[in-house]
C-alpha cells in the first residue's frame, strides 16, 4: 500500500496511522534517512532508555553512595 503525505511549512509531516501502527513507532523514536539514487530510504529506530539498556552486561553490581564516600575519603575503588 503506497501512502503519501504533504510537508509542511516548517518542513514536517506526518507518518501514516497504519505504518506508526505496522512497525510500532510513536513520539521520541527516530527516522532515519539514507539518501539513494532513486529517493531516500527511510528506517524507523526505537528511542533507546535505561531501561531498555539496564541488565545488558553482567558485570559487578557497584552502590554508587559507597563509592563516592570512598572517593571523598582518598580510598582506593
Amino acid at each position: 500500500m503506497t501512502s503519501e503525505t504533504k510537508i509542511s511549512k516548517g518542513f514536517q509531516t506526518v507518518v501514516p496511522s497504519h505504518i506508526r501502527k505496522k512497525f510500532d513507532v510513536g513520539p521520541g523514536d527516530i527516522l532515519e534517512w539514507k539518501p539513494t539514487e532513486k529517493g531516500a530510504e527511510i528506517k524507523f529506530r526505537k528511542k533507546v532508555t535505561i531501561d531498555d539498556i539496564y541488565g545488558i552486561c553482567d558485570g559487578p553490581k557497584t552502590n554508587a553512595v559507597k563509592l563516592k564516600k570512598k572517593i571523598q575519603r582518598g580510598e582506593k575503588l
